[in-house]
């Protein structure tokens, strides 16, 4: 099982940058004030130029306030990292401090690299009362199912001859191959608009996703049902579609637009899923639901991998769900009082 960057990985050896050299001046001349050591140890890292601003910034209100305070930066120590955090008690959400705590962490981390410091201050520090992002309420696998057997195409005799219809088939037969990697494969909206031509290995059974800034290269098994509707519109439609809107592109999933994106097409097929099945409120709400059905019958480990996570913690937030469940049950079956 691989859970990073394996030998062949299509993105292995590729320099960690995400940011562009263009960018990457605008940004330091934004910065002006900062080290440009910290920013470019940043940059390396493949941080994204707002998350480097973010921990820039909060770098250099602490390294102000820690003048006021008159302690030397080589000298800070957990009491100080405290003292600071209580100032902003009252003034701000915890979230904010604890975002605020993550970046002086990088930042300590980085003087600690350069021997600046000999320790990271912020280590031992955790902001208690945070509230954790929110879990869908999950929709059962016989309506994940439902979403996508029940998507199907109705011939309209009034309206066959007018020019957009054949464009709105085409769409379907597109929203077909969408929906079975929401259900079947728990794609992101990211993930699926990412997705090229030559990740869908159909012979094999298998689609490859690619790795982001966020999540882990990974490749899936195709389920049965969904392998003739991707083909189809591989073959027939997604040509078509090209041909249409006059577009070169090797974007699996075309839109009907002129433009290279999919949220709109994304949008158009939320609101249809709903209607369809009013439970239905997001692709997220989607993709939470195929992951908790994934923890009934693989382990940790393997959810990890088939989610693309980063980080095993990033999995093991969706068993809260089945927490959820569990409790309906008790109070369902063992009601009290």
């Amino acid at each position: 099982m691989k859970l990073g960057k394996s030998r062949d990985s299509r993105t292995r050896g590729r320099a960690r940058t995400y940011v562009g050299s263009e960018e990457a001046q605008q940004l330091k001349a934004r910065l002006k004030e900062a080290d440009t050591e910290y920013v470019d140890h940043l940059l390396g890292k493949g941080y994204s130029g707002s998350t480097v601003e973010r921990y820039v910034r909060d770098s250099l209100r602490f390294m102000q306030w820690a003048e006021q305070e008159n302690v030397g930066i080589q000298h800070v120590g957990y009491a100080d990292i405290l003292h600071y955090i209580q100032g902003m008690r009252g003034k701000v959400e915890q979230r904010s401090i604890s975002t605020t705590v993550n970046s002086l962490r990088h930042y300590f981390d980085h003087l600690v690299s350069t021997g600046t410091t000999s320790e990271n201050p912020t280590r031992q520090v955790a902001i208690k009362g945070v509230q954790r992002k929110h879990l869908y309420d999950i929709l059962n696998r016989q309506q994940l199912d439902r979403l996508y057997h029940e998507h199907k195409w109705i011939e309209d005799a009034q309206h066959k001859n007018q020019n957009w219809y054949r464009t709105s088939e085409l769409a379907f037969q597109r929203n077909k191959s969408i929906i079975g990697l929401l259900v079947f494969q728990g794609l992101n909206v990211t993930e699926i608009a990412r997705l090229q031509e030559k990740d869908l290995k159909l012979r094999e059974g298998k689609v490859y996703i690619a790795a982001t800034r966020k999540s882990n290269e990974r490749e899936l098994t195709l389920e049965a049902a969904q392998i003739m509707d991707l083909m189809e519109y591989h073959l027939k439609a997604r040509p078509e579609l090209l041909a249409l809107t006059g577009k070169k592109s090797e974007q699996f999933i075309i839109s009907t637009g002129s433009g290279q994106g999919i949220n709109n097409a994304m949008f158009k097929l939320t609101e249809k899923l709903h209607q369809r099945d009013n439970s239905v409120k997001s692709m997220k709400q989607i993709r939470t639901s195929v992951i908790t059905h994934w923890l009934k019958l693989h382990n940790l480990r393997e959810v990890q991998h088939m989610a693309g996570h980063r980080y095993v913690s990033s999995t093991e937030a969706y068993r809260i769900n089945d927490l959820d469940e569990l409790q309906e049950d008790i109070g369902k079956f063992h009601p009290i009082g």
